[in-house]
């Protein structure tokens, strides 16, 4: 259940592990696609469990130094396939968000320094892609390596 207070964004989110990969970007950007991507390298086992939290559009809200992350009620399962249409699978109803990823964006970098987003009061890690960049790759090292110079 959404509260009161939750903020809808247009974004996807995927729980990979114990926390969600919040994806946002620009329509066509490519946000469903690399849910599902993260999804399918889940199934193929270079994950351990990721799973659809919200296609399109999310409820994001703090609570309790948390960002929780909640599909819109009305699109609680779908995601959009493009050349598909939408199609129906399994879903965590809610998530704590520990990555951001801003898919085209403008400030992204090759070598970029640590960043973070601030999403309703709360600080979360980011990851910037540059459009035309397959982000499936820079996410997935994001969440399985740690950072050369000692952070992670």
């Amino acid at each position: 259940m959404v509260t009161p207070a939750a903020a809808t964004i247009h974004a996807s989110a995927v729980l990979v592990a114990t926390r969600a990969v919040l994806i946002r970007g620009p329509a066509g950007s490519g946000k469903s696609r690399l849910a599902l991507a993260l999804i399918e390298a889940s199934r193929s086992g270079l994950l351990v469990l990721a799973r659809l939290v919200a296609d399109d559009r999310a409820h994001v809200e703090a609570v309790n130094g948390r960002l929780l992350v909640r599909p819109a009620e009305t699109l609680a399962g779908l995601i959009e396939v493009r050349g598909l249409g939408l199609r129906r699978l399994p879903y965590e109803p809610v998530a704590v968000v520990g990555l951001v990823v801003d898919l085209a964006a403008a400030d992204a970098q090759r070598l970029p320094e640590t960043s973070n987003s601030v999403i309703e009061g709360i600080e979360v890690p980011r990851l910037a892609v540059a459009a035309g960049r397959d982000p499936l790759l820079c996410v997935l090292a994001a969440l399985t390596t740690a950072d050369a110079a000692g952070g992670s």
